[in-house]
């Protein structure tokens, strides 16, 4: 696909659906945790402990993530214990947690956070949006970890979705353009920005959409995990599973991004933490039992409660950890919110810098990672 300079871009917006408010929620103030963290005494949650020499001179890396399965290399890799902080010395990993990737992207934009684990559609809206200035895509993180969940009462198949009411993290998120495309690629006339039209595209909080589900406000949704095994968990039937749409049932779901100013400024704070994020998959992978149980603690301390047996073991089953980007997936995901009218003429030209990991890569032994003709040059 051609890549052009774009005036196109998603802003994070509110909107309402029927008794379903579209929560776009403010970054929430919590410090990022991993296995074995510490409590501190300003109100965080936890704290990473920073031992040794600080990189580059600096004292702290502020990084971005989510509270979802999907993000499991951040909620692993982080805090005292984490192999992301192991690898950062003396520099200290200070995290903070987002709802959705447009709300981290206003971020990152605004030096906030510096790095960030992220979905794929944000990273190309926010790139597009600053015209190739704003960030750059260094890692992959995660594949796979979506699925189209519904109320098998009112959707018994997928030509059922007429009339009814899908619900998606945020508008403009990497699942609200997977679901639109879909959508569209059946036949469905729906109004992006709206939601409207032959099915209705309800943009809830994940905290908000196993309730909205139990009370009947959506008939399915449209999600990442560890959202999707708890609709399951409360009833919900799996329709789709969206690796199966996807060439050898491969797709990007998580990016690791940077502030290009910062990548300048700090090349070796960003192969630490790139290291730390190799190192840490490699260990998921190895140790799967452990990561599963080392997620579910992070998840714990952000939410007063582990996940049950039933949605943590799917969860983390749906979620493949990697460190290719999977670049061809991302520029696949582009053209569909292209032709979902949520973005025109997207810029992807230079939006990977994929230099760094591959050093990281190359000094563990491991074959590099292809950025698909989309790297900086």
């Amino acid at each position: 696909m051609p890549a052009n300079s774009s005036t196109g871009s998603i802003r994070s917006t509110k909107h309402q659906r029927l008794a379903v408010a579209a929560i776009t929620l403010p970054l929430l103030a919590l410090t990022a945790c991993g296995y074995g963290s510490k409590s501190d005494d300003e109100g965080d949650k936890t704290t990473p402990v920073a031992q040794g020499k600080a990189i580059d001179g600096l004292s702290e890396v502020k990084i971005g993530y989510f509270a979802n399965v999907t993000h499991g290399t951040a909620l692993v890799g982080l805090g005292d214990g984490g192999l992301i902080q192991k690898e950062l010395g003396g520099t200290k990993a200070k995290g903070q947690v987002f709802n959705a990737g447009p709300a981290e992207i206003e971020a990152l934009n605004s030096g906030a956070i510096d790095i960030g684990w992220i979905g794929p559609s944000p990273s190309i809206n926010g790139y597009t949006k600053s015209q190739g200035k704003s960030l750059r895509i260094i890692s992959g993180s995660a594949s796979g970890g979506v699925s189209l969940v519904v109320n098998p009462k009112k959707i018994k198949s997928l030509d059922d979705l007429k009339g009814k009411t899908i619900a998606t993290p945020q508008l403009g998120n990497t699942q609200d353009v997977a679901l639109l495309n879909y959508l569209a690629d059946k036949g469905y006339k729906v109004d992006a920005t709206s939601g409207k039209g032959d099915v209705n595209i309800a943009r809830t909080d994940n905290k908000v959409t196993p309730i909205a589900f139990k009370n009947g406000d959506i008939d399915g949704a449209w999600v990442p995990e560890p959202t999707a095994s708890k609709l399951v968990a409360e009833g919900a039937k799996v329709l789709l599973d969206e690796k199966e749409l996807w060439k050898d049932g491969k797709f990007v779901i998580t990016n690791i991004i940077v502030r290009q100013e910062f990548l300048e400024k700090y090349p070796k704070v960003v192969e630490a933490v790139l290291r730390g994020s190799v190192n840490t998959n490699a260990w998921i992978n190895k140790n799967p039992d452990e990561a599963k149980k080392a997620i579910n603690s992070v998840l714990e301390k952000e939410t007063g409660k582990p996940l049950p047996a039933e949605v943590i073991d799917p969860a983390f089953k749906n979620v493949q950890f990697l460190d290719d980007p999977l670049a061809s997936t991302l520029r696949d995901e582009a053209q569909h919110a292209v032709k979902a009218g949520l973005l025109k003429d997207p810029l992807l030209d230079g939006i990977y810098d994929l230099r760094p990991l591959n050093k990281v890569l190359s000094a563990a032994g491991q074959p590099s990672v292809d950025d698909a003709g989309l790297g900086a040059k």
